[in-house]
Formats: C-alpha cells, structure tokens, sequence
C-alpha cells in the first residue's frame, strides 16, 4: 500500500525548506493556501474478497463522484465532470455473475445506489462499454464502508483521515489491470490547507508541496511544476524539484454559470453565461492554433427530463440559440415514455456552442484595448423536455439537474497526431474525452453558479419545479373518470337499445334497404 499526497498552490506562491519539519513522527508546517490532493494505491490482494472479485471480473471501471458545492482547483488539476455519481464500466467476456453483482456491490459500499442491473440501468456507449450516472450529494455511506475495512482502531488516525473524505471535492476510484492495483484518488478545493501529515511504518507516504511554475524553456503546451518533494521515514528533508509535462488539461482562464429561464414550464430551457469568448489564455498570441477550437457543453441528465436530437438537428433553430450542433446523445433515447415507467438513469448530452463573431472585438484591438476588455460575455441556451413524473403530495415535485462539464477542446489540425503521454496528475475516462481524437485539448471553464437571481446558492445545482398529479386529490380524479366512463357507456347501451325498440334488428336494416333501392330509383 502507497500513498502520495500533493499540496498544489497557484503561480507565484512558494515555501521554504527551512519552513518545514520532517522528522520520525512526519512532516509539519505552516497553512499553505493550495489544493490538496490524496492518493492511496491498493494492491489487489490487500482488498476484501468481494471487491478482488468485482475488479478482477471488470478490467475496466472507473468511479468518479463530484461534490455538488462549487469548488475552485489550479493547474494541472483542472479535469472536471458534472457533479453526482459517475461510473463507466466495460465486463470482461463471460464475467456475467460480476455484471448481474455489480449494482448490489456498488450499493453496499456507497449507500443510495438505485441501479437494479447493468442490463437495466446503464446506457450503452460503445465497444462494449457501459456509463452510469445518478446524483449524490454525499459519501458518508463510503466513509462508513472504508473505515470498517481498513482501519483497525475505531477512533484512531486512519479514522480522521478517512472522515476527512467528508469535506473532499471529489473522489475517483480505478482499477489498474497491468498492474493490479487499486487507485483511490481524493481531492480538496483550493483553500488553506494545514500542513502535517504522520507518517506510518507499513505505509510508504510521499509528499510533495509543488506550484506552478514557468521557466523560459517551458514550451506552449507544458505545464511547469516546482517546489518540494519528501518520502516519509526516508528523508530528512524535503527535496527542491522542478519539472514539467505536456498535459492534455488546462485552464481557460474563464468562468460560467449555468440556470433555467423562467418560468421551465415542461420545456425548460438551460441558458449558459460564459464570460469569455476566447478559447484559452495563448488564444491572442496564436490565433492560427485556435482554427480547431471550440466550445462545448457536456451534460448529464437524469431521465426526468431529455434533449431532443431531432430539434437540435435544425441549422436555423440551433443558430438562434449560439448552438453549432449535437456532438453526441445516448440512443436510444425514448420521447414519449414516463419517468415512472423507465429503468435507464438518463441520458448524456455533448453539445458544441456556437460563440459570437470575434469581428468587434479584433476591432477594438486595434485601438489598443488589453487582453481582459476583448473578453466578451456571452451565452447560450438548450431546449430540454420534462417527462411526465410518478404523482406526489401538494401537487408539484422537484429534481435536480447538475451543472454541465464547460470546456473549449482543441483539436489537432494533423492526422496522427500521437497521444498525450501520461504524467502524475493524469485524468481519463471522463466520458467526454473519448469523443475526441487522441491529441486533443482540453481548455476548461470554471463553473460559478450566480450569486442572485435563479439559481441553487453555491450548488452546482439547477432545481426544477414540475406540476403533477396531486395524491390527495387523485381519488377524485379516478371517481370522476370512472363516472365519465359509466355515463359514455350508458349512453352509448341507451341509444343502442331505443334503435333496438323502435325498429328491431331486421326490421332497421330492410327499411335502410327500401330507402336505398327507392332513391336508386329516382
């Protein structure tokens, strides 16, 4: 078992070696303000039997749960989702017993999993490989679960690291296959951050206390990293270091917020208000590299409510919205089938925007304007559609729909362009990153929900509040559509049967049959 542990500060920002104590017991020092991220790599022997048999049955899973408060992180941690429970999965060929499992596992280690089966609940991606989502806020059930297996005192310090979890801002969890390992990655928002963490004898434990950086020989798509590296119970000091790697995420330098137009009737509408027009901070310095750029919004919606493919398929509609077109959509998609009545979590949604012409603002750039006053606000907005919902008390239900994944993705120009290669802070498997080409960039916004006006506070959140068939009232409904019924019925039987008396069976049909031969006659 290994751990790494990685305070990450913002540009400019830096510690002494001098301002840090490594001894016996671990490394101390003063609150740093930075992001912090924990990595704890399991060898699969060291886990508890049902999950050895879950990994070992699945060679690819990947769980990825999102803290629904909104959060700031730096470079190169920038790789974002929409907040909730994300889980991609591909079974290995004949594994059907770990398949038929896997909701049940998943539902014994975080709690309020509603997925029935793979089968049932997950949507098809491709090659074989299957995506879930549902919306979590929290991962107490987790806490619970990995402080009964790995540690063995009740209130001891493996407890408190463990229950630190519930303050994390995300939490990723993947299987390495060549490697056998299980790798569970936690990650707290930039804020102050206290610097001490003990060392263990069983437990290799590195840390380090790195910032951005940008040397003159730190190429266009590099990313720097110095500052301080220690291996607890190895060193007795920390270790200057610098280094960089070409990272596939980047920081755009811009933010969004995300809310419905009022009123959401049961076709809401989603608007986005970027405030950047620009694709990434070197965009003004290399227009000639942002040919291949563009915006996208990457949503994950829960089956209450859906995208139309149809609708956005119209070039004239998508224009009046700043919507270039669908990227991609789940299929299938069901247009007319009821929430209650569907087993699918929802649907994904990849959609390019379509930002205003940069025609005004190059010529406010010749006039000599800087870089922050070209940036224009802008937004765009997303047709959606309500399902009809299960029946609830007063009259009205609500749900929530995350915030969606902003990013501006940079595509090679090139074919053949070779991947990125792996460096220490990678992440992949977002669900949105296999829809690009290997070489591709990835420029992300960050999400601000607004402070006033529609919107969920500091929740990544949009609530919605849909009419539906009041439960107390019901009973009334059914007694009067019954009555209605009765009445049509007996009217029907009613007029049937006074036919039936004033001319009888035969008798109707050959009086018909006169006044036809009669007016043939004519």
């Amino acid at each position: 078992m290994r751990e790494r542990i990685t305070y990450v500060q913002k540009l400019g920002d830096s510690l002494e070696p001098s301002a840090v104590t490594v001894d016996s017991g671990g490394i101390s020092g003063p609150e740093v303000h930075a992001v912090r991220e924990d990595r704890l790599t399991i060898a699969l022997h060291e886990l508890p039997p049902e999950l050895q048999t879950l990994f070992t049955g699945a060679p690819d899973l990947y769980i990825r749960w999102v803290s629904t408060a909104a959060y700031e992180v730096v470079s190169p941690l920038l790789a974002r989702l929409p907040p909730g429970f994300h889980l991609f999965f591909r079974p290995r060929e004949g594994s059907n017993a770990v398949s038929e499992g896997l909701c049940s596992t998943l539902a014994d280690i975080f709690g309020n999993i509603s997925c029935s089966t793979p089968a049932d609940s997950f949507t098809n991606l491709d090659s074989g490989r299957f995506q879930y989502f549902q919306e979590l806020d929290s991962i107490s059930h987790f806490i619970q679960y990995a402080r009964s297996q790995l540690c063995r005192q009740a209130n001891g310090p493996c407890s408190a690291r463990i229950e630190a979890l519930s303050t994390a801002s995300s939490l990723d969890i993947s299987y390495d296959t060549i490697q056998n390992v299980l790798r569970v990655t936690a990650l707290w928002p930039y804020q102050r951050q206290q610097l001490r963490v003990a060392s263990h004898p069983q437990l290799r434990t590195e840390v380090g206390i790195l910032s951005t950086d940008k040397p003159k020989t730190l190429e266009a798509h590099e990313v720097g990293i110095s500052g301080l590296l220690t291996v607890l119970g190895q060193d007795s000091k920390p270790s200057p270091t610098m280094f960089s790697f070409a990272s596939r995420h980047r920081d755009a330098e811009s933010s969004f917020s995300a809310q419905f137009l009022a009123p959401t009737g049961l076709h809401p509408t989603l608007q986005l208000r970027l405030t950047s027009n620009k694709p990434h901070p070197l965009s003004e310095d290399n227009d000639e590299d942002t040919a291949a750029c563009h915006p996208y919004a990457y949503l994950t919606l829960p089956r209450a409510i859906f995208a139309d493919k149809y609708q956005l398929s119209d070039p004239l509609f998508l224009a009046s919205k700043n919507l270039t077109g669908l990227r991609y959509i789940t299929q299938p998609v069901d247009l007319e089938a009821p929430e209650y009545a569907m087993t699918q979590w929802g649907s994904t949604v990849l959609v390019q925007l379509s930002p205003p012409n940069p025609t005004a603002l190059s010529s406010r750039q010749s006039k000599g304007e800087n870089e922050e006053n070209r940036k224009e606000e802008w937004t765009a907005e997303l047709p959606l559609h309500l399902r009809y919902l299960a029946p609830a008390r007063g009259g009205y239900a609500v749900f929530s729909v995350p915030y969606p994944a902003v990013f501006w993705a940079c595509e090679p120009t090139q074919e053949g362009v070779a991947a990125f290669p792996p460096n220490p802070f990678e992440k992949a498997h977002l669900g949105y990153d296999a829809l690009f080409g290997e070489g591709t960039v990835f420029w992300h916004v960050e999400p601000r929900p607004p402070v006033e006006g529609v919107g969920s506070g500091s929740l990544l959140v949009n609530e919605v509040r849909v009419p539906v068939l009041d439960v107390e009232k019901a009973r009334w409904v059914n007694a009067g559509t019954a009555a209605a019924v009765a009445a049509g019925f007996a009217w029907v039987l009613w007029k049937l049967v006074r036919v039936y008396l004033s001319y009888g069976y035969k008798g109707g049909v050959e009086e018909e049959g006169d006044r036809a031969r009669e007016k043939k006659r004519q």
